[in-house]
């Protein structure tokens, strides 16, 4: 089939980022350079030029910037994100008969006479001629652009006519820059081939890249033993959250919980009236999922919270947990919007051979999914509008896909600044469809990535394209719901390691508060990631001023992350190989800020080796010195070269993070541990 306009010959391959085809869009954060990449080429030897469209959704005009030759027909451009929300990009390429008559003219001009070529001749290349084709290009230049442009570009095309005239022996080149630079500013594009596609781009506020989150419980919270925490309490363990370090306080759900089926302690399915249940089975006689279970407070009670959460300098985020209790007052309401069993009865959740009969999840497949999907976007506005701006959301990975789309869509529409967090452990496919649909953030596979190997194979898979254009990390050590085996075996060391590993490795990272602080590390029996006393079915007394509490190294971890640009973004991760498979070694750099992590992985044992490290990547000469500060002690070392040796014992401290200082002439030490063979 004949195209409807055969004279379009540049061809647009390539484009990137682009996530599956441009079926759902790529994701920065607000203030980025975006530097979008392209194949733009076209037949024969003409010249090809082309630019890069982009406008924010809410915008009807196309910005535009020239496209920048790499290499082999690849091009860039790039262009600040300075608005949250949705973005659109394109590219337009054509075939540049101005710059081709350009290059051409030079190549002319260099084969004219000269003392050992005299039988050349401007004239026997065409020059005369070759000027009065420059000169209907300018003019056709002239007639697109506008005063006082096109009154120099008729200028310079009368003068190149004029020149032509002449019919000089030899000739220099006619135009300068400026000329030049006008005809690009106002390019012919009749023949111009814009890709197929508008692609976009989300772009979202600061936190969605960088954040620092804590999990506690509200009801955990009280200083008096005999009674319910209240969020008057949480309230006044802000300060000391916030002296931490942590920008991001998370709770659990703070909903009504349901009494039909409690649950006991230790997941006992017998409960007594002491027991509180877990707060994931949501719904009672005093409300659902827009409600506040009244022993932690009111809604006045909550208000504050979030207000003097902001004082300190951090968010709220609240768990959204799509599925009810059986008093839940959505089960009398909308029965259809759950499992119906053939004997009548309403399915409750399952993972054979485990049952949670407290629990009864919601049915996607309702008739009615369009009410329930109205329901649901709507408990989130309803937190929105109390100044909620992120969201934890519990197994999104078993509710629809499509609805998350269009929820979080929704969602953004009205309010482009919600970050979303995907609590999906769960298939790699279904975690990054998650992604793609719209969640900010996501947990990973960390806890279960134990071995250098492992690490870095997993962690060179999501902070690198295509995976990190869409996909942002959110690094947990444990939560309610796991406690590793590295954790229940290693002691304190391993919950240092595993601490340093989260907060370097990723830009944002979570702990499961008092229970990581204390070390917390006893499973509920052999084999599992339970904790026993789970506080998810009762309410636990945290002795927060303990002696073996990790509060002093997490608020010195955090302090290094809010100093250094380096750790607050995945993009330049870069591993460096060591000799010893127990430590571990990476860095890290934002323009001049570069830190270099070694951690050793053996929570038992004293492990030492030499690193080889990738110069390049640090931007250090080679076969010179350098000088390093390790930020958890202060002591400075030089380095030599490539090949450093480092010894860690875990008790002590199992990692260094060193920030390169600068290169050292050596002939100077800030530490007499530089002379030493080992950084120890």
């Amino acid at each position: 089939m004949k195209p409807v306009e055969g004279r379009k010959r540049v061809i647009i391959e390539k484009v990137q980022p682009q996530v599956d085809c441009g079926r759902y869009p790529a994701k920065r954060v607000l203030g980025d350079a975006v530097t979008i990449t392209a194949a733009v080429f076209g037949d024969g030897h003409d010249h090809v030029s082309g630019r890069l469209l982009y406008r924010h959704s809410s915008e009807t005009d196309w910005h535009s910037t020239p496209l920048t030759a790499l290499t082999n027909d690849l091009w860039k451009a790039t262009f600040t994100a300075d608005k949250l929300g949705d973005w659109l990009y394109t590219i337009e390429g054509w075939v540049d008969h101005f710059d081709t008559w350009c290059a051409d003219l030079r190549k002319r001009l260099a084969a004219q006479p000269t003392p050992d070529k005299p039988n050349a001749s401007a004239e026997s290349q065409d020059i005369p001629l070759a000027l009065r084709t420059g000169a209907l290009l300018l003019s056709q230049a002239a007639h697109r652009a506008k005063a006082p442009d096109s009154k120099l570009l008729a200028e310079a095309a009368a003068e190149l006519n004029r020149l032509a005239d002449e019919q000089r022996t030899t000739y220099e080149f006619p135009l300068n820059d400026k000329i030049i630079a006008l005809v690009e500013e106002h390019p012919d594009l009749t023949f111009a081939t814009r890709y197929l596609q508008e692609l976009h781009l989300w772009v979202d506020r600061e936190r969605a890249r960088y954040s620092t989150w804590y999990e506690l419980f509200p009801r955990s919270t009280s200083p008096d033993p005999t009674r319910h925490g209240t969020f008057s309490d949480v309230k006044a363990l802000l300060p000391s959250i916030a002296a931490m370090g942590f920008d991001v306080l998370y709770l659990p759900p703070i909903h009504p919980i349901g009494n039909a089926f409690r649950k006991g302690r230790n997941n006992s399915v017998t409960s007594t009236p002491d027991d509180p249940g877990s707060p994931w089975a949501i719904g009672s006689k005093e409300g659902g999922h827009k409600s506040i279970n009244p022993q932690l407070g009111t809604l006045r009670d909550f208000d504050a919270l979030v207000a003097a959460t902001h004082d300190h300098g951090m968010e709220l985020a609240l768990d959204i947990a799509i599925q009810c209790s059986p008093d839940h007052p959505w089960v009398a309401e909308h029965p259809d919007w759950f499992v119906i069993r053939p004997d009548g009865s309403i399915q409750y959740a399952e993972n054979p051979p485990k049952k949670y009969q407290d629990i009864y999840p919601l049915n996607f497949e309702s008739p009615d999914w369009r009410g329930l999907w109205e329901a649901l976007r709507d408990v989130f506005t309803y937190w929105i509008r109390r100044n909620v701006r992120i969201f934890r959301v519990d197994n999104p990975h078993t509710k629809a896909i499509p609805f998350w789309e269009w929820c979080i869509a929704e969602i953004h529409k009205k309010y482009p600044d919600v970050i979303l967090l995907a609590e999906a452990f769960t298939r790699p496919h279904v975690m990054y469809s998650l992604a793609k649909a719209g969640f900010t953030q996501s947990y990973t596979y960390f806890t279960w990535r134990n071995t250098r190997d492992e690490i870095q194979e997993y962690f060179e898979e999501i902070t690198k394209p295509p995976i990190s254009d869409f996909f942002r990390p959110n690094l947990w050590p444990n939560t309610p719901d796991i406690l590793h085996a590295t954790l229940q075996n290693g002691g304190r060391p391993a919950f240092m390691q595993r601490l340093i590993l989260a907060a370097t490795l990723g830009a944002n990272y979570g702990i499961y508060g008092p229970a990581f602080e204390l070390c917390e590390n006893v499973p509920a029996k052999p084999g599992s990631e339970e904790y026993l006393n789970s506080e998810k079915y009762e309410i636990r007394r945290w002795d927060r001023s303990a002696s073996h509490s990790l509060a002093p190294l997490i608020t010195q971890i955090n302090q290094i992350r809010r100093n250094n640009p380096a750790l607050q973004s995945d993009g330049s991760l870069h591993f460096h190989p060591a000799d010893n498979p127990n430590i571990i070694c990476y860095s890290k750099s934002s323009g001049p800020n570069k830190i270099l992590v070694a951690v050793n992985l053996d929570p038992t044992q004293e492990q030492a080796g030499w690193i080889d490290l990738d110069l390049k990547q640090l931007a250090i000469p080679h076969n010179e010195n350098f000088e390093i500060e390790d930020l958890l002690t202060g002591a400075h070392y030089t380095w030599h070269d490539r090949s450093n040796y480092v010894s860690l014992k875990p008790d002590l401290m199992p990692a260094h993070i060193f920030r390169l200082v600068r290169p050292s002439t050596g002939e100077t030490t800030l530490n007499a541990a530089v002379t030493e063979p080992e950084a120890k």
